[in-house]
């Protein structure tokens, strides 16, 4: 029999951080322990707050398959006992990371995916053009995601790029625009030499991207949770941001990753907020990806212990003490 923890934490962050309509000042995270031979795997998702899968909802979701849990579950199975979001990714890497730890194997091992070193970008929070700019100054990363929403864009990313102007840089706007708002930014954006829009409309109403080109590439983010969703995507967008709280775990986000890049889609890894103990197997995911956004325990008060360095947005490999 195996033994089964669940429990939430709240990590607290350095200060707000400010994306469209939302705000954060925590990580309220789903921890799942699993204990068996006297090995321990652990996991930890925060979920999708944009579809109410948040705290408490995820423990309950999660603590329904204890039995099956102690009674060893494995990671196929998991797949179709529970829907994609927080809960299951929590279990499902927990779940892989027990396999690593009984079969005395890295997660590279495992996956037979050769790592490397990830350039992370640091992100920019929603705040004045002059706020936005100076904490820019104070990032020293190659590529920066400079958060929007609909007002003072221009003015936003022009304080961002004068800041910065060495850096490559990616803008998000979590749903904030209209069909008409990105018509009109795209070209200025394509002029201040941004590399990609994530997100530009809200999820279910970005069908008018089937016959609009961008100037600059698009990605799609909360447009695409995993497989389910990706064809819909791929005729509107020409990447996606894979996140394990979305796609429930890091055995579809791998099978996603695949089959996005078997569809000429370019690929980011993101995440929800989080300790390092959730940034470790979007590590794998970033090994795909031209893109990372693994920032997430940098705006953490503090990190878990063996946490990942991310000095100068140079993500290195996870320790396996901390998970794979």
């Amino acid at each position: 029999m195996r033994k089964v923890t669940m429990q939430l934490e709240s990590w607290p962050t350095r200060q707000p951080f400010s994306i469209t309509g939302h705000t954060f000042t925590e990580a309220r995270v789903l921890l799942v322990t699993l204990e068996e031979q006297g090995v321990i795997g652990r996991g930890e998702a925060t979920g999708v707050y944009y579809l109410d899968d948040m705290g408490e909802k995820m423990l309950a979701q999660a603590q329904t398959l204890m039995p099956e849990l102690e009674s060893g579950l494995d990671r196929q199975t998991l797949q179709s006992r529970l829907p994609r979001g927080g809960a299951r990714n929590a279990i499902d890497c927990a779940l892989w990371d027990l396999e690593c730890k009984l079969r005395k194997k890295t997660i590279w091992q495992l996956t037979g995916i050769e790592p490397r070193q990830v350039t992370t970008v640091n992100t920019v929070g929603i705040d004045t053009p002059q706020a936005m700019a100076k904490f820019a100054t104070s990032l020293n990363t190659p590529k920066i995601k400079v958060k929007l929403d609909g007002e003072q864009v221009i003015e936003r990313l022009q304080a961002v790029c004068k800041a910065r102007p060495d850096a490559e840089i990616v803008v998000d706007a979590n749903q904030g625009w209209t069909f008409e708002q990105l018509v009109e930014l795209a070209p200025q954006l394509a002029q201040l030499g941004i590399a990609m829009i994530e997100q530009p409309l809200p999820r279910g109403e970005d069908a008018a991207l089937e016959h609009y080109r961008s100037p600059v590439p698009l990605c799609a983010d909360e447009s695409c949770l995993d497989r389910s969703e990706l064809e819909q995507a791929a005729g509107r967008y020409q990447m996606i941001n894979i996140k394990l709280d979305k796609t429930g775990g890091l055995t579809e986000a791998l099978a996603l990753a695949k089959q996005a890049t078997s569809l000429g889609l370019g690929l980011m890894v993101g995440n929800m907020l989080g300790t390092s103990l959730a940034m470790a197997p979007a590590f794998v995911i970033a090994q795909f990806c031209q893109l990372a956004d693994l920032d997430g325990p940098v705006w953490l008060a503090h990190d878990r212990e063996c946490g990942m360095d991310f000095t100068d947005g140079l993500v290195q490999l996870p320790k396996s003490t901390l998970w794979g």
